[in-house]
């Protein structure tokens, strides 16, 4: 686990004016702490001069912090009025990405080069509000509406009703028109344009040609009739088409709002995340003095108090107090969990009923809800393997249409009935309509964002798109024993020392080299020994043997402390103390041998609960078809009792990290589809290599980095429900092409008039842009339902 000294004030260092800080007409008023923000006055324990000018502290600790970089905290300005950091510096810079195309990233809002789509934040925020561009396209498309309606209704039935002549009429719809097409469809024309500029031709090309070329066609007619031979005239003018154009305009417009209100739901997870957060904490100073803070004014090290209703407000540690914790919000765990001093919490989830006084671990982007957050973000941008065939797809798609449209155009031009080249124009207008590729665009992506936050309100992260399509093929998963199948949280058993040797002693000296290791095994015999009241020594040199032990200098003494690989490796026979070591491992604890200078000295034993959910999850991973297999760093007999007692399908003893690593090789040689959990450093190459990586949330940061898929409470059933979730996104997505695929394939011949010498229908590109709008909706509508695991 990473030190939290690494994180110490990394996310929240305030910046101040030097004229604030400074005794001005020996005014105490709006002096605040240059290192935190905090309001201070002039009789504050903690002051120092700079420069002349003297500045006060909340704390030693700012004080200290102050001192050793005076200009860190001094060289940019705040407002004399708030107090508070410019936005520049408050606020860190927004990142602007593409649904479709997460390559595409920018520091400011605009749309896709490559699919027109407007970009959106890579992280929403609580406050963004509504999206800028599904308000400006409500206010074009209400606005025009109105005149859509008139222009549809003069077309259809304006020879009926005679009001004017029809070449009057015709400047009429033109007039009607041109605000609908040229200020309401602007952005539609100017996103053609750039994906003809940018050689990257997509729905936009489609829609601009269509109702660019129904409009222009109109407007001529319009002007000069005379240009046009006497089989255009119908009913004493040359057929027009500005309703067409008014039409798709406004239904692109209705399909884009119903698009983006769709697609704003796909964050809200995220949003959900961010809204657990509190916006304070309650502050216990040197004095015992308790206030309220901002969030971003927590170090790592403060004392914290958690009232009985209020959500932890950061990662840290237990101190004081006992209560149940609700961490339903992040880890799915229904039942709170009772917390002592000693236990872990993590921000964000609520204390139910207890007080508790917690001393903060984790602050800023390090804690468990900002790592979630920035993992749930990643994975809704990421590619899933499905997609590249759609794009590929897509990228010949566009051109291929155009072909199709010019073909219908001259084809009935030049064989249809009179009049030949209206037809043609119309059902041209049509094919660019209907055929838009958006679906096909978002068949996936939209899936990918809707099933991995859902997945992250269940306790399961999906690093990225490919290990939602990959987890449902896994068919053995390899497993690690401490931490993964047990509680991680070892006990001590005893210690058993060689002839006129101390137990005591040989557990002082393996306490003292074990203090420089995370792993939970050595947390249980330094606990062991400082319960004792044994003086430890501070290991020197101390170098981890990844899996198979550690080794350092103690009080002048070479020490090894773990498994029988490294007691060959140090050249030291574990035999005189085998028997009792196969003894205890008989009944599954952990034994470690201690060498000292070379020399045997004794052996220790911890055993490790297995956890209460892992026989239910194992039955259940079973059930489903895959095959267990166990890779533990512990002795072979502990592994045996262990795998038997689990129904283990294949048991690993005194592996090492390269172990595990060829482990999977071999079985990904044999043709199977490898998925690697554990939790530990040592898991890290095997995490990486598998098909799939599952890391415990309640392990190491490297485990979760090596991984693709994190369990935030670090409980096997969750890839049960991992699995699950990737079968139906997997079969969501797989409805979404072949819905994609299935309304191209039927929409472009019917558009073209294919049907026409059999029955007499042509679809009109009214009925063709209304399709294409409803087409994105559907698909998106579709993936939403992954929401309530449907």
């Amino acid at each position: 686990m990473s030190s939290p000294t690494s994180h110490e004030h990394t996310h929240h260092e305030h910046h101040h004016h030097d004229g604030q800080h400074g005794n001005q007409a020996g005014s105490s008023v709006g002096l605040t702490d240059p290192v935190c923000g905090m309001g201070v006055t002039e009789q504050s324990h903690h002051s120092t001069e700079h420069e002349g000018r003297p500045y006060y502290f909340c704390s030693a600790k700012c004080k200290a912090r102050f001192m050793e970089a005076p200009q860190k905290f001094l060289s940019t300005s705040i407002s004399e009025s708030t107090h508070q950091p410019e936005p520049e510096a408050a606020q860190p810079r927004t990142t602007y990405t593409c649904p479709m195309h997460p390559e595409v990233q920018q520091d400011h809002p605009g749309n896709c080069p490559k699919c027109g789509m407007t970009l959106e934040p890579m992280l929403p925020t609580l406050d963004e509000g509504e999206n800028a561009e599904l308000l400006d396209f409500r206010h074009r498309f209400w606005w025009t509406l109105p005149l859509t309606v008139v222009v549809t209704v003069l077309a259809m039935v304006g020879h009926r009703l005679q009001w004017f002549e029809m070449a009057t009429q015709s400047w009429i719809e033109l007039v009607l028109t041109v605000p609908i097409v040229l200020w309401a469809g602007w952005p539609f024309f100017v996103r053609g344009a750039q994906s003809i500029a940018n050689r990257s031709p997509n729905m936009w090309t489609l829609i601009g040609l269509g109702t660019g070329a129904a409009f222009a066609y109109s407007v001529v007619a319009t002007v000069s009739p005379g240009l046009f031979p006497a089989s255009f005239q119908a009913m004493g003018r040359v057929a027009v088409y500005f309703e067409a154009a008014a039409v798709i305009i406004s239904l692109t417009l209705l399909g884009q709002m119903l698009e983006l209100k769709a697609r704003s739901q796909t964050s809200a997870a995220i949003k959900s995340l961010l809204g657990l957060a509190p916006k304070t904490a309650r502050r216990i100073d040197a004095n015992g003095q308790e206030s309220d803070v901002p969030l971003s004014h927590v170090h790592v090290g403060d004392l914290l108090r958690v009232r009985p209703g209020e959500k932890v407000p950061v990662d840290g540690v237990v101190v004081e107090g006992r209560s149940a914790v609700d961490e339903a919000m992040l880890t799915g765990e229904p039942v709170p969990i009772v917390k002592g001093p000693g236990d872990a919490v993590i921000g964000a989830t609520l204390n139910t009923n207890g007080a508790l006084v917690i001393r903060s671990e984790r602050v800023g982007s390090a804690t468990m809800l900002s790592q979630i957050v920035q993992m749930v973000a990643q994975a809704q941008r990421s590619r899933a393997p499905m997609q590249r065939m759609a794009d590929q797809v897509a990228g010949y798609f566009v051109m291929a249409v155009v072909g199709i449209a010019l073909v219908t155009l001259f084809a009935w031009g030049l064989f249809g009935p009179e009049p030949r080249w209206v037809y043609g124009l119309v059902n041209a207008v049509a094919v660019l309509i209907i055929a838009c590729p958006c679906a096909l665009g978002l068949a996936t992506p939209m899936s990918i964002m809707v099933a991995t936050g859902r997945g992250a309100t269940s306790g399961v992260l999906f690093r990225d798109a490919a290990a939602i399509e990959n987890l449902r093929k896994v068919d053995t998963l390899i497993v690690d024993k401490t931490g993964t199948l047990t509680e991680g949280k070892p006990s001590f058993e005893r210690v058993v020392a060689m002839p006129g040797l101390s137990e005591d002693e040989v557990l002082r000296l393996a306490a003292s080299l074990d203090q420089g290791s995370e792993h939970p095994l050595a947390d249980a015999i330094v606990q062991a020994a400082r319960a004792k009241g044994l003086v430890l020594d501070k290991p020197e040199d101390f170098e981890s043997g990844s899996g198979i032990g550690v080794r350092g200098r103690v009080a002048g003494r070479q020490l090894a402390l773990g498994n029988t690989v490294l007691m060959e490796q140090v050249g030291v026979s574990a035999g005189p103390l085998l028997a009792q070591a196969e003894a205890l491992r008989a009944t599954g604890a952990s034994v470690m041998y201690l060498a000292t200078d070379g020399r045997l000295q004794g052996l220790l034993a911890v055993s490790d609960a297995i956890k209460a959910s892992t026989p239910e999850a194992l039955a259940t991973l079973h059930a489903a078809g895959l095959r267990i297999v166990m890779a533990t760093g512990d002795g072979m007999t502990t592994a045996k009792a262990v795998g038997a007692k689990l129904g283990i399908d294949e048991v690993h003893g005194e592996v090492k990290p390269a172990d595990k690593l060829a482990l999977v090789s071999r079985l990904q040689a044999e043709g199977r589809v490898v998925a690697m959990a554990g939790d530990g450093i040592n898991d890290a190459p095997a995490l990486a290599k598998a098909d799939v990586g599952i890391a415990m949330g309640t392990g190491t940061d490297v485990a979760m980095n090596s991984a693709q898929v994190t369990l935030v409470k670090g409980d096997l059933r969750g890839i049960s429900t991992a699995r699950g979730m990737s079968e139906a996104t997997v079969g969501n997505m797989k409805q979404n092409l072949m819905f994609a695929f299935l309304y191209n394939a039927l929409g472009i011949p019917i558009a073209a008039g294919l049907l026409y010498p059999f029955t007499g229908w042509l679809l009109s590109p009214m009925i063709a842009a209304l399709a294409m709008s409803l087409s994105s909706a559907s698909v998106i509508a579709n993936a939403l339902r992954l929401r309530t695991g449907r």
